[in-house]
């Protein structure tokens, strides 16, 4: 990968006065690419919800066990949206340990993830790693950009992964359809999605980003079930995180522990 794209970060606004979603994670996860308004935003809503960290914790466990079970499934190429700040291992890193042949397209529209993306291009010679900086509330122009052309065989199955990402998305049944349209039968979509029925600190949580600058959707288990509409949910079907093919070595949590649904559904 050549210098540009991280030089193309020094004429970007970062906004730092302004708190960013995924550099408030950032921060709560033990990160250090995060500036004082995220910090504080952070606080607040820890404050607000002490167990967000242990949500968020069980959101990258799970999407490390949806990696490997579609990998299973024989899927090899995925699409993730809403990457975030690279944080080891990541998506890449776990389909690879046992398909190194394995496509991946990590999106996101933040600057700081974009001069992070050596971290997320470093994957096995077999395999492909891209990274396209764009908006997931555009889809018609992710789904347009030439990169994702070289790197995914849309003619092959592909893993749509949208992972702690919808909650940031107004029109979030809209910009799925839009994305999942193109691909072919066989591929995948897997979501983590935050809802006010699990955790009762969830509605608090929302307002706090909203409050901030950071406006969030929270979606009953009507509205996830509307996401899958003309695909097969996998078993277990839309759970709560933790109970969505927990491994045998994973702590044992309540519902009430996260804010978040699980689910993969394949395209017929």
């Amino acid at each position: 990968m050549s210098d540009a794209p991280q030089d193309r970060v020094a004429a970007v606004d970062l906004q730092t006065n302004r708190p960013h979603s995924a550099r408030v994670y950032d921060y709560i996860m033990g990160g250090k690419d995060n500036f004082a308004a995220d910090r504080d935003t952070a606080a607040k809503v820890l404050t607000d919800w002490p167990g967000l960290r242990t949500s968020m914790l069980a959101n990258r466990a799970c999407m490390h066990r949806m990696a490997r079970h579609l990998t299973g499934l024989g899927v090899r190429q995925f699409i993730d949206v809403g990457t975030g700040i690279p944080s080891s291992p990541n998506l890449h890193e776990v389909v690879q340990e046992t398909a190194p042949d394995a496509h991946v397209v990590y999106v996101d529209n933040d600057p700081i993830v974009l001069a992070h993306a050596r971290a997320l291009l470093t994957g096995t010679p077999q395999g492909h790693i891209a990274y396209i900086q764009a908006d997931m509330r555009a889809p018609e122009t992710l789904l347009g950009d030439s990169t994702l052309h070289q790197v995914i065989d849309f003619s092959q199955p592909v893993a749509l992964t949208v992972i702690a990402m919808l909650q940031f998305v107004e029109d979030a049944q809209g910009m799925v359809q839009s994305l999942l349209e193109p691909l072919p039968s066989g591929s995948h979509f897997a979501v983590t999605i935050p809802t006010d029925e699990l955790a009762p600190e969830s509605e608090r949580l929302a307002r706090e980003y909203t409050d901030r600058g950071i406006p969030m959707y929270l979606r009953g288990r009507a509205e996830v079930e509307r996401l899958f509409t003309g695909l097969e949910l996998l078993d277990p079907g839309i759970v709560p995180m933790p109970r969505w093919h927990p491994g045998p070595d994973d702590e044992p949590l309540p519902d009430t522990a996260t804010n978040m649904y699980a689910a993969v559904g394949r395209k017929p």
